[in-house]
């Protein structure tokens, strides 16, 4: 979602932007627990009646509602021995809840996100977290926040105004009229990420960097701000373990991806990186599960060549026969060792 972010204030700010351009990040208090259910669950209504959606998969409109209203009303939990049932908001990490707030969300800032394109700003949601930028005075988008805040008894909005703010992950600023992005960290952030040495198929840690450089590219602004990410990118995979040759690997790897031919330099970067962040995001292939069949297996270091194996078996005994037009489709699980056995918090 930042990464949505950046191209719209990319194409925004070279229109709009100015030494007095300002950014908010306005924060939706407790949200997913303070969503009334009911309301709730009549927003959801509202936003599938919207989208003219008769049904969603197998399931028919009052199916989901129904369906919606029983989860939303039938969340009960225990806390020192006593069992108590929840009368406001959803469970949280519940992924009906989610879609709820989402909707709910939607209707409360109709009027906001109108108010604010129509003054020539910018307006971006991502569940709770919201991103304003708008060429008013700083007291006068206060007023309008406290105006806002009128709207709906259960939605309180907690607003940080500035030339310099932070989106989930996205580091914005206003430098003299110029936009400035990069990437944010938090405090509370320590670089760990799957180590190179752990068991799990190559594909997955080849990834890793691979992801890390596109997501850094895409965010920096500057050259030289990503030349610094990229540095700590590398510290941070040496530290988990991985060969300096998979990383160089990788990285390079995101420029043939793009058809970038050549090294990111000073002179071109901002040309290679326009590429990249107008490049289309490859959608994930939906699973046609008539002509499919999953197969999980354990991977350990012995498995490492297991799937071609299995691969090459399958076209050579199915080839000729009907069920060669079902797709396999591998999945792996992780060996069931001591380390997963403690680190297991389901009980």
């Amino acid at each position: 979602p930042p990464f949505q972010l950046v191209k719209q204030l990319q194409q925004w700010s070279t229109v709009n932007m100015c030494q007095d351009t300002i950014f908010c990040t306005i924060d939706v208090t407790d949200l997913y627990t303070m969503v009334p259910q009911i309301e709730g669950v009549l927003s959801l209504k509202k936003m599938l009646d919207q989208l003219k959606l008769k049904q969603v998969g197998g399931l028919k409109f009052e199916t989901i509602i129904r369906l919606s209203r029983l989860v939303m009303t039938n969340n009960y939990f225990s806390y020192n021995g006593q069992f108590y049932h929840q009368v406001r908001g959803g469970a949280m990490g519940s992924p009906l809840t989610l879609t709820i707030s989402n909707c709910y969300m939607y209707f409360f800032e109709r009027q906001i996100v109108n108010q604010i394109r129509n003054s020539g700003g910018l307006y971006f949601r991502y569940i709770d977290d919201i991103f304003i930028t708008i060429n008013w005075p700083v007291r006068h988008l206060l007023k309008q926040i406290e105006r806002w805040n009128n709207f709906d008894e259960n939605i309180n909005l907690s607003a940080n105004i500035g030339s310099t703010v932070n989106f989930l992950d996205l580091s914005i600023e206003n430098q003299d009229g110029q936009l400035f992005t990069t990437v944010y960290q938090k405090p509370s952030y320590e670089p760990y990420y799957l180590a190179f040495n752990s068991i799990h198929p190559l594909h997955m840690k080849k990834n890793i960097p691979f992801a890390m450089l596109l997501h850094a590219i895409r965010y920096c602004s500057t050259f030289q701000s990503y030349l610094n990410e990229r540095e700590k990118l590398r510290m941070a995979l040496l530290l988990n373990k991985y060969p300096n040759k998979i990383i160089d690997e990788q990285f390079d790897n995101v420029l043939v991806k793009f058809g970038i031919n050549e090294p990111l330099t000073s002179i071109n970067y901002n040309r290679s990186r326009q590429k990249i962040i107008d490049s289309p995001i490859k959608e994930k292939l939906s699973v046609n599960y008539d002509k499919s069949i999953f197969v999980h297996f354990t991977y350990c270091s012995s498995m490492k060549t297991f799937p071609i194996k299995f691969h090459a078996l399958w076209d050579k005994y199915f080839d000729k026969s009907p069920i060669n037009e079902v797709i396999p489709i591998l999945g792996t699980r992780n060996v069931d060792n001591l380390q997963r056995r403690l680190i297991h918090t389901k009980s």
